[in-house]
């Protein structure tokens, strides 16, 4: 028989400081343990919100300004970044296996800017993205472009893939070109990649984001896009939030930003402490003054 005098001293000890239940996905869909670890380790358990530094432009781009020199442009900013986007290649050959980040890599490919855009299909395997211990995997899907049908069913394979072994999928998504960047097609695009089983999704911000966000049941990460001056991408970064954006997932307007580091802070800052536009400029102004890192040349 069980000795009941155990029991007394369980209840009876001090109570334990509370700590955070981890993530909840915006889903009443159950989440295996894996990906959920995987997916907090994204997503900040606390805030419940990202920001991921997007450095995989050279897939389909080449050389991006500003990304010459990978590893020189990471160590200031991975410090403050929640996760890093690479490819597989900047990732082996930029990125120190001793830096602790995850990583949500770019696992598709095959276009360039010199051809069709949505010509891309899948290009890496989920064995290859097991064997370099990422956090996720990133698919591009272009919704009303040629190669649509190709895109959303190499999205479906990798989602069967990475699901077996417990990755999140993100969805990154794009429209054809005539379709413009508005809530219509941006909330299509999304919502279609929830339908097919993203953990989460990736999409610009636009008029009426609030509807794009209300009409998919997985969290959105806002795209950064173009190079736009600094006061507009931290009002970017808030109106994103604000309207229920589970983070950013910003490039260009930090690693291009005339400070960086100091970018990447004041962005974070929006991000995860609800600072206003004005106070996050602010806040960027005082450490770009103070030298907060390495400034672009």
């Amino acid at each position: 028989m069980a000795d009941l005098d155990g029991l007394d001293i369980k209840l009876n000890r001090p109570e334990k400081k509370k700590v955070s239940k981890g993530y909840e996905p915006k889903t009443n869909a159950p989440m295996e343990w894996g990906m959920k670890n995987r997916l907090s380790r994204v997503i900040n358990p606390v805030t419940g919100r990202t920001v991921m530094l997007a450095v995989d432009h050279g897939y389909f781009q080449g050389v991006a300004v500003g990304l010459e020199d990978l590893e020189e442009t990471l160590l200031p900013l991975l410090p403050y970044a929640d996760a890093l986007m690479p490819t597989r290649g900047g990732l082996r050959t930029c990125v120190s296996p001793d830096w602790d980040i995850p990583v949500v890599l770019r696992a598709s490919g095959g276009n360039s800017l010199l051809g069709e855009l949505s010509d891309e299909d899948l290009a890496v395997s989920i064995e290859e993205a097991i064997r370099l211990n990422v956090a996720a995997v990133a698919i591009s899907i272009y919704v009303g472009a040629p190669n649509q049908h190709r895109t959303l069913l190499a999205l479906s394979k990798m989602v069967d893939e990475a699901t077996r072994y417990g990755i999140p999928v993100l969805a990154v998504t794009a429209v054809g070109k005539d379709l413009g960047k508005g809530a219509k097609y941006l909330s299509m695009a999304s919502r279609i990649a929830a339908e097919l089983g993203a953990t989460f999704v990736k999409t610009y911000y636009c008029e009426g984001f609030e509807r794009v966000v209300d009409s998919c049941p997985v969290p959105i990460v806002m795209a950064g896009g173009k190079r736009i001056p600094e006061p507009e991408a931290l009002e970017l970064t808030h109106n994103a939030i604000s309207r229920g954006a589970a983070g950013v997932d910003m490039g260009r307007n930090i690693f291009q930003a005339d400070d960086p580091a100091a970018m990447i802070q004041a962005v974070s800052a929006v991000v995860h402490e609800g600072l206003s536009p004005k106070q996050a400029l602010k806040m960027y102004e005082e450490l770009k003054a103070a030298g907060s890192g390495k400034e672009k040349k």
